[in-house]
């Protein structure tokens, strides 16, 4: 894992650095060829230079987003901001469900929109991957 992350991860309060703990080690080991790094002080996972899937803390949660979440199909994701963004937001270990992470990293690997250049293109969004 990237000692950046650990870092992160053992910085967070008794309650929350397991689910980011555990977060991390899903996300790695689902998309091992997934470069990840902290980015605007969170972790956060790109395939290609395009991010996709990263946590953060929240008061009182911790946020787990994927950049294009919307385009998933699952209901247990919720529409995050004014993009193509999704999040799930735990409070507890007992929370994070293995089975369902490892689903929408796949579909975050297989549905993307392009945020990498999102500048570039004065803030529209394309599809780059399964859409």
């Amino acid at each position: 894992m990237n000692p950046d992350i650990a870092q992160y991860n053992a910085q967070q309060s008794a309650d929350e650095a397991p689910i980011c703990i555990k977060l991390a080690e899903i996300i790695h080991a689902t998309l091992p060829e997934a470069e990840s790094k902290i980015w605007h002080a969170h972790p956060v996972w790109f395939l290609d230079g395009n991010p996709v899937a990263g946590y953060s803390k929240l008061k009182g949660s911790i946020r787990l987003l994927f950049w294009s979440g919307q385009s998933f199909d699952e209901p247990e994701l919720q529409v995050e901001g004014k993009f193509k963004a999704a999040e799930k937001r735990y409070t507890a270990l007992n929370e994070v469900n293995e089975t369902d992470l490892k689903r929408w990293l796949s579909k975050a690997r297989d549905i993307q929109w392009d945020y990498k250049n999102i500048v570039k293109r004065r803030g529209k969004l394309e599809p780059i991957k399964g859409l």
